[in-house]
């Protein structure tokens, strides 16, 4: 409940919108009985990431080839950031929120390119950024904002000619 509610107010406000007071007053409690279950705002952003990114790395174990993997994982992953932009967002704005399922993601991808490239840091990156420029629309006034179309075929042309460059 106390998620459900913070991630509606993170996508309805973005990330200024966010505050214990303000999560506290939209589920009528005082803000010090949320630190009875996030220990502060780091903790609830990573505790959101948790709960959003959870599904992109579950199950990739058992596709195929390394290349499939990471294809699968960074689809998911773009997925997951265009339908909450703001904790994306957020979580570049508060660095002590990157842990938890956000660094296992990073850490994956990582390994799976250490198969396939001497550079994979470099290599990471270069994917994760992709997913995060072209998962991020912006309005033209500098917020952003969930896409309206679940239509990500552009990106997923995109992650193809990258991964397929990385194979060369």
């Amino acid at each position: 409940m106390i998620l459900h509610a913070a991630l509606a107010l993170l996508d309805e406000r973005g990330g200024q919108g966010l505050g214990m007071r303000a999560l506290a007053s939209r589920l009528g409690v005082t803000p010090m009985s949320l630190y009875h279950h996030v220990e502060d705002h780091a903790g609830l952003l990573r505790a959101l990431s948790d709960e959003v990114y959870a599904k992109v790395l579950k199950g990739i174990e058992a596709h195929g080839t390394c290349r499939e993997d990471i294809r699968e994982i960074l689809i998911r992953y773009h997925d997951a950031v265009r339908r909450h932009p703001q904790l994306t967002l957020a979580i570049f704005a508060t660095p002590a929120a990157f842990a938890g399922v956000t660094r296992e993601i990073t850490d994956r991808l990582t390994a799976l390119l250490q198969t396939v490239t001497p550079e994979p840091e470099l290599w990471r990156d270069i994917l994760i950024d992709h997913a995060h420029g072209s998962g991020l629309p912006s309005s033209g006034d500098g917020t952003f904002t969930a896409p309206t179309a679940p239509d990500d075929s552009a990106y997923r042309r995109a992650l193809d000619c990258l991964l397929d460059s990385l194979a060369t």
